[in-house]
């Protein structure tokens, strides 16, 4: 019989989880909701000096009381800021916890507050200033209507959800947000399983392209003790879909779930693969963070800045101005007599867009400046999360941007980015604009639905403008299929956004 310990996440109470345990009695487990202290589900104040370590004891407590009546190896369930209790009890309790089941939660690290782990960087700070505020002993009120989806994704929450969501809320204690998390290691061989939520923006895929670029810290994410799982649907899965979210804690209670494959292994992973197209090899120069790769002859050429996407971890290596596509495509472009331009931009997080955007201008002033370089003829070429650094130049297109072009882009922030501060949206910017250049979208049928989503509401946005938006379709290619796919759909599907790109820049104007 598999036993259940299920800790809810921030501004919830035990009640949260009732349908899902009832669907988990009925398979023949036992499940047992966590009562985290000041969040007993009504919208009462908590007592003061709440913090994470008194829900640490309530976590321990109940698996004390669990492992007394049933004496076997629980299952211990974290969402979202539950996680953090949770780990903080199996590293006092390691030996009877078999599994650690993070749902739609992260990794947390010794000596980070549960804080840290909210993406959205404005709301971390309207915490942080709350507590310096009220002190420790204060209370976070819970959210309330739209602003639900600054925690995480509404996705497939009905409104009757919704109202339960907001009936059952309680205010969080802001000791618990902000005291450090203190861990030994000692739960660190304890199995693990995540369980993503897709409409939150989190992929299975996601997770294996981090570990591709070689991060050690989350090559523990590749033993074979670890597994994962996917929802479509948003944040609460314990109401937007409970029967599924118990199936799912099951089936991760007995070891099933999708393995991932170490950084290193047998086949290269994806980013390092070759390019589809076999383009002529052309003289590349590197001045600091940007490649030039050079044309034939003196010029002046108009340009092409390709600007990779991510987040990508600072110590990736090679770096993306080094992956196969990224210098396919300027190479390509260099042999079709245009300067073709490759940086290394710091988006190594996500809220580090500010300063990716700063490396781009940097390096079109750069490339503006050399003199083999038509300074009146220059294009923006962005892929996938790079799609986002392209709203500034959609807001304020300057007349020496001739073109923009944009590979599988992300056109607005997923849900779980956090980036809520008006910024880096290229829809809003789109909806908002002026006078535009040519842009060239390239789209993929094999997207996921969320980044395509954004996709639908950038051209929503666009129609009607002129010159608007011209769309190059694969509609059997993945995302970044370049180095995924060659077929002759994939191949052609890049001949023709480049022929379509090179023809805005060679049009004078």
């Amino acid at each position: 019989m598999t036993v259940f310990i299920l800790v809810p996440g921030v501004f919830t109470g035990p009640r949260i989880w009732r349908d899902t345990a009832a669907r988990l009695t009925a398979a023949g487990a036992h499940a047992h909701p966590v009562a985290l202290t000041g969040l007993s589900g009504a919208r009462t104040p908590g007592p003061s000096g709440v913090s994470l370590e008194t829900h640490i004891e309530d976590v321990l407590a109940a698996v004390d009381s669990v492992w007394s009546a049933f004496g076997q190896e629980i299952v211990l369930v974290g969402h979202d800021y539950g996680i953090h209790p949770a780990m903080g009890a199996a590293d006092r309790r390691p030996d009877r916890i078999s599994r650690i089941v993070h749902l739609d939660a992260g990794m947390p690290q010794d000596g980070v507050p549960a804080l840290a782990a909210v993406p959205d960087g404005t709301l971390r700070a309207e915490v942080t200033a709350r507590a310096e505020s009220d002190g420790p002993d204060g209370e976070l009120p819970p959210p309330e209507g739209d602003d639900w989806a600054r925690w995480g994704s509404t996705q497939g929450l009905s409104a009757a959800a919704l109202d339960t969501l907001a009936a059952l809320a309680a205010p969080q204690p802001l000791g618990t947000l902000i005291q450090p998390l203190r861990l030994t290691g000692a739960a660190a061989a304890v199995p693990t399983s995540g369980v993503l939520c897709t409409g939150n923006g989190a992929s299975i895929e996601m997770v294996q392209r981090l570990v591709d670029f070689g991060d050690p810290a989350l090559q523990v994410l590749a033993r074979p003790e670890v597994t994962f799982f996917e929802l479509a649907t948003g944040h609460w899965p314990m109401l937007s879909c409970p029967g599924e979210l118990a199936e799912v804690l099951l089936k991760a209670a007995a070891g099933e779930g999708h393995r991932l494959q170490p950084a290193g292994s047998a086949q290269l992973p994806p980013h390092l693969r070759p390019f589809l197209l076999d383009v002529p090899e052309r003289p590349r120069e590197r001045h600091g963070a940007v490649d030039l790769h050079l044309p034939e002859g003196d010029g002046p050429h108009p340009a092409v800045v390709f600007v990779h996407g991510g987040p990508v971890p600072a110590h990736a290596r090679p770096t993306p101005r080094d992956w196969p596509t990224l210098r396919g495509y300027a190479q390509y472009a260099a042999s079709e007599g245009v300067m073709g331009v490759t940086l290394d931009h710091r988006l190594h997080d996500l809220s580090a867009y500010p300063l990716a955007a700063a490396d781009v201008a940097a390096a079109v002033e750069l490339v503006r400046k050399d003199p083999r370089v038509d300074a009146d003829r220059i294009a923006l070429w962005f892929f996938s999360g790079g799609g986002l650094l392209g709203a500034d130049w959609i807001a304020a297109p300057p007349p020496w941007l001739r073109c923009l072009a944009a590979s599988y882009p992300v056109l607005a922030p997923l849900p779980n980015w956090g980036l809520n501060d008006g910024g880096f949206r290229p829809v809003a910017a789109m909806a908002d604009a002026g006078d535009l250049p040519p842009f060239v979208l390239t789209r993929v049928g094999r997207e996921s639905p969320e980044i395509a989503a954004t996709v639908e509401q950038f051209l929503a946005a666009a129609e009607g403008r002129e010159p608007g938006v011209e769309i190059i379709d694969a509609p059997n290619a993945p995302h970044a299929f370049e180095t995924l796919d060659h077929g002759q759909e994939s191949r052609e599907a890049v001949q023709r956004a480049m022929r379509t790109v090179l023809a805005h820049l060679h049009r004078r104007a």
